[in-house]
């Protein structure tokens, strides 16, 4: 094989991956529109480029790691997400936040602006200061383009070990040693003192635009510095065994007075935590109780004891242990309270209504959530529970039809294609589920289960000329891209 051929190919696989599976996409217009791989001095990617190749790195990413798919958390950490994009020189830019189970303190910035935080660093953050500390300082590596930079930055680099490095930034450090790409995993120890040194000469630069992030989010700006205090002295702790987060955000005492210095410009501001992340917070903690009856002692102690930053965050970690141990009539008594104080909170209207459908109460859970959404149209995990709950209560014209409108608006959001799926299949449309459960498995990575269920919707009877042409065209494209992985070494 020709090595000055080996960049671009590995490139292609990686953004082989966007092809959504809809009418319209080619072959050609990913490849017309690839980077000049053959110099790594090249320029950097254009925004097209760069937005296919984060959500190549997306796909990768929900193939290899926990993400978590739950539409509360996910709005949390996206409208948090947001506010701070608002207040940068990216404003109006389309960012993606993401959370993944995994209790180690990480997270991470990927190109396109696809922003991962680790479960365990916001369980970390002793404020909701210091969690948009986190983000905004991965916010500020995506508009620097910190991470093109770093993959385009030392010109003595071959251009194999050029494309190798962009694998090993954007793979080998999420997934170890089941990194994507065979060559990428053989250059990463060669190329990891090179990211860590990039990353030493841009740390400051996250930092102090992260810090004008927060200000002007109305964030406390001193909130950084103390977070990445208490990082640096958990060094200490750690010893050599250091999280990733701090491996690739290595914490210096004078990177931490600079922050301070940086913060110290702006005038004090407290900023008292919101209920929404308290109530993320808890429900992380909840779900890591294996046993919900664990969960069901933990909070009821605390609430006994007053060991609470907020009473209401308290029950509502109560009342989803006692739905997980379908203990509902219990778990409906803490949420009637709950809905009581707070009436227009999502996580306690969204867990009301679950409670009433498991108790067969449906037309009650409804009627709640069909409000909700009245109230609040452009609320997403209120559209998709009760999408979900249509569904449930056997109303799938209902679910079909909204769940059209969500995946024209989130083509990316997982779930709205799998209960697409459910509802075309409860409509006697398989040929119409099997598509869309391909969309899925191909939003999730899984190319060979997408490959799968567009072969079942080919052989369902019934399919005019379009439709089968469609079918199998996206068929090729997904077949394609399990041979360019096969070519380059890829594993899937």
């Amino acid at each position: 094989m020709n090595r000055a051929h080996l960049p671009h190919r590995l490139l292609c696989t990686l953004l082989s991956l966007l092809l959504a599976l809809t009418p319209g996409w080619s072959l050609g217009d990913v490849y017309q529109d690839l980077p000049d791989m053959g110099s790594v001095s090249g320029s950097l990617l254009t925004p097209r480029q760069e937005k296919q190749l984060g959500k190549a790195f997306m796909r990768y990413v929900r193939a290899t790691q926990k993400v978590i798919d739950d539409p509360l958390l996910d709005d949390y950490i996206n409208t948090l997400g947001r506010q701070l994009v608002q207040h940068s020189e990216a404003r109006g830019t389309r960012f993606t936040f993401f959370l993944v189970r995994d209790p180690t303190v990480n997270a991470y910035a990927g190109p396109g602006g696809y922003i991962g935080v680790n479960t365990g660093l916001v369980l970390t953050t002793r404020s909701e200061n210091e969690l948009a500390a986190v983000l905004a300082h991965e916010i500020t590596h995506v508009i620097q383009k910190h991470l093109l930079r770093a993959w385009y930055q030392d010109q003595n680099l071959t251009l194999v070990q050029g494309a190798a490095l962009l694998a090993a930034v954007l793979l080998g450090t999420l997934a170890g040693g089941n990194a994507g790409m065979a060559t990428a995993i053989g250059l990463q120890a060669a190329v990891r003192q090179q990211q860590i040194n990039f990353t030493r000469q841009n740390e400051k630069e996250a930092d102090r635009i992260g810090i004008d992030i927060m200000q002007q989010a109305g964030f406390d700006p001193r909130a950084m510095a103390t977070f990445f205090s208490r990082m640096g002295r958990a060094i200490r702790a750690y010893g050599t065994k250091l999280p990733e987060f701090l491996r690739t955000h290595p914490v210096t005492n004078a990177r931490i007075a600079d922050a301070w210095g940086r913060a110290e410009t702006y005038p004090y501001r407290q900023r008292e935590d919101s209920l929404r992340y308290l109530l993320a917070r808890t429900a992380l903690r909840e779900s890591g109780f294996q046993n919900p009856e664990d969960g069901i002692l933990h909070f009821r102690s605390a609430l006994k004891e007053g060991r609470y930053r907020s009473r209401a965050a308290a029950r509502y970690g109560l009342a989803r242990a006692l739905y997980r141990a379908r203990r509902f009539d219990s778990a409906a008594k803490e949420l009637a309270a709950l809905l009581k104080e707070h009436p227009e909170v999502p996580e306690f209207i969204v867990t009301a209504s679950r409670v009433d459908m498991e108790k067969g109460k449906r037309e009650a859970a409804l009627k709640r959530l069909e409000k909700a959404v009245h109230r609040h149209p452009s609320s997403l995990p209120l559209r998709l529970v009760l999408d979900e709950l249509y569904l449930r209560a056997g109303k799938p014209k209902k679910a079909y039809a909204a769940l059209m409108r969500l995946a024209s608006d989130y083509p990316e959001k997982t779930r709205v294609h799998r209960l697409l799926a459910q509802a075309a299949a409860d409509l006697k449309r398989p040929a119409e589920s099997h598509q869309y459960l391909a969309t899925y498995y191909y939003l999730m990575g899984d190319l060979e289960a997408a490959r799968r269920q567009l072969g079942i919707a080919l052989r369902q009877s019934g399919l005019d000329d379009y439709e089968r042409a469609r079918i199998v065209s996206q068929l090729h494209r997904v077949e394609e891209e399990l041979k360019q992985l096969k070519e380059t070494g890829g594993k899937k």
